[in-house]
């Protein structure tokens, strides 16, 4: 059964068409802005996190405005992670698969560890391509797949060579994956959001002026005016920038 419900944004009303919607690292951040954003009466939430604690905070904020919320605590560095997340899920199509796992390794590149690279790969690049060779099949026309990416997917930064490229696979996979499912009606959304104030940038040394950076809320205000649109309408590419200048 297909569900409709209305979002206002910006003070408009938009329509969205959605049943189930499976968002990754959803317990803090940005994932969680997107999962209380989205969430609605016609909504199941399949919501993912490592942080049992944290997953569970987000899952009871978002609870009562759902039809339903299922907690999905899984490790996407790992492929048994992967695939047990992938049983969990079920085989009830996705109406909207969102992206939105990461991690950061902050360091010169020289001290970067085997470890450090296997796993910023398995988060970043290899959870978000299983997810989608494994849901994208099953996804009916007008769904939409959407990547949390960052403008470090086309920028280089010192110190963040990992992270960039690990952002930068994953623009190039989904821009391919773009076209094979356009066929298809499946929408690729990307969205790339410049620094933005979450929990990531505890374990970033230095001094960041976080009070300047995008707050999450926005991120997730713009993944739903995406959403949002018709389904003959495919927002491709979002960019959020500062408006006094990025970090």
């Amino acid at each position: 059964m297909s569900s409709s419900l209305s979002v206002r944004i910006r003070g408009d009303s938009f329509r969205l068409k959605m049943k189930r919607i499976l968002i990754t690292g959803a317990s803090r951040g940005i994932g969680r802005a997107i999962a209380e954003k989205l969430a609605a009466p016609d909504v199941t939430l399949l919501l993912h996190g490592r942080d049992t604690v944290a997953l569970a905070e987000a899952c009871k904020a978002v609870q009562s405005q759902c039809a339903g919320v299922v907690k999905l605590i899984h490790d996407l560095a790992t492929a048994k992670g992967v695939s047990n997340l992938i049983s969990q899920v079920g085989t009830d199509p996705l109406d909207v698969l969102i992206n939105n796992a990461g991690i950061a390794v902050v360091k010169p590149f020289r001290e970067v560890t085997s470890d450090e690279w296997n796993q910023t790969l398995g988060v970043n690049v290899t959870a978000p391509f299983l997810l989608m060779q494994r849901f994208a099949g099953q996804m009916p026309p007008g769904s939409s797949i959407v990547n949390i990416l960052s403008i470090a997917a086309k920028t280089g930064f010192s110190g963040w060579s990992a992270y960039c490229m690990s952002k930068f696979a994953l623009e190039g996979f989904s821009q391919s994956v773009r076209e094979e499912l356009r066929e298809h009606r499946i929408r690729m959304i990307n969205i790339y959001p410049a620094a933005t104030n979450t929990e990531i940038w505890d374990d970033v040394a230095g001094n960041w002026p976080r009070d300047k950076m995008i707050a999450p809320e926005e991120v997730a205000s713009a993944v739903a005016y995406a959403l949002s649109q018709s389904a003959n309408v495919a927002v491709d590419n979002i960019t959020l920038s500062n408006a006094a200048g990025n970090l």
